[in-house]
This record gives structure tokens, sequence and C-alpha cells, in this order.
């Protein structure tokens, strides 16, 4: 048993390197630059060791340059989790056998070409395993391979919610609604639809 542990603890600390730099990499196209992602592995006590090796394992995050790395769960706002989640779950993609993720406004405090990195990163995921993202960004939304359009409304005093699929047409009013509010203009529909042009 001991030996089969050491080996999966040299083998998770070569791992563990290389998920914290790629995991960073993909933090600062996110938005955050300057922050740190690192796996922590620290060794159980001899009564604590099981099947799952020897180890104790810690996501540390570090969301500002200059901070210390703390634990995950203690450092990150809601919507930087979100982006770390992202960020793991692009990064590991390859290994992952979940079949759909779930992204509830992933693009918390952010905009413009980061919005649309959030964009291309969650189409790159949903490219072999389903996605579904709440989002209120239009450079999220145009990213989409469909968009549904979630809407509310009041009936004899009780609220219900409607889900609507888009199609072509729909899409590029509903982005041109997201970029340019109450009033829809020709240039706005024009670019709702250069956005949807370029996300292929």
């Amino acid at each position: 048993y001991l030996a089969r542990a050491q080996a999966l603890s040299a083998a998770r600390t070569n791992a563990a390197v290389r998920l914290g730099e790629t995991i960073t990499g993909f933090m600062h196209q996110l938005g955050m630059g300057g922050g740190q992602f690192a796996v922590a592995l620290s060794p159980l006590d001899a009564d604590e060791a099981g099947p799952g090796g020897i180890d104790r394992i810690e996501f540390q995050v570090s969301a500002n340059p200059g901070q210390p790395l703390a634990p995950l769960a203690r450092v990150a706002s809601g919507g930087e989790l979100s982006r770390i989640g992202l960020a793991i779950q692009v990064a590991t993609a390859e290994c992952g056998t979940v079949p759909t993720l779930v992204f509830d406004e992933v693009d918390v405090g952010i905009g413009g070409g980061v919005a649309e990195i959030v964009g291309r990163l969650l189409r790159r995921l949903g490219s072999d395993r389903q996605v579904l993202c709440v989002t209120h960004l239009p450079q999220v939304a145009a990213q989409a391979h469909h968009h549904l359009k979630v809407s509310k409304h009041a009936l004899d005093g009780r609220t219900y919610t409607q889900i609507q699929l888009l199609d072509r047409t729909d899409r590029t009013e509903e982005i041109a609604r997201m970029l340019g509010g109450t009033e829809i203009t020709q240039k706005t529909r024009a670019h709702a639809d250069e956005m949807l042009e370029r996300s292929g």
C-alpha cells in the first residue's frame, strides 16, 4: 500500500504543478491578471490514509497580485469562483466525464474583450459536452451554439417563466437588445449580426 501511495503522491506532485500553471494561464485570460492558482499537497496523518492515498489536497488561489495564496473557498468572490471554475473545467476538459455543465452568470464583473474570451471558452467546452450558461452579456450569448431566451410575465396575480428557443433572426434581435437596450437601431442589429457571424 505505501509503495503505491508514494507513487501516487509523486504523480500528483508533478500534475499539481502543471495544473496550477494551466489554470493560472486561463485565469489571466479571464480578466484575473496577476492571479494565481495552485494545488497544495500535504501528508495525511498515518491514521487518515485510505483508498485515496496519503495526501491532503487543497486548491489555493490568489485573486489579485501581491496577495498570498489561500484556500479557494475562503478568498474568492462569487464572480471569481465562477471564472476559476470555468478555468478548471477548460483545463481539465479532456479528463472529465461530466456530460452537462451549468454556469450561472460566470461573466459577473467583466465586459468587452474578456467577456468574448469567456464566451469562446464556453463554446470550446460545448464542443464535446452540453454547457448551459445564464448570461446578460451579448459577447457571451453570441458565442453559443443555441440561444434560449428566458422571460417572466404575470397573469392573474401569478408569475410565470417562459423559455423560448431563438432562431437566427430572433438571436440577432435579442443580441441587439442586449447591446442597445430599449431602442434598437439598424446599426445595433448590424453589430449583433456581425457578432454572430464571427462566432461561427
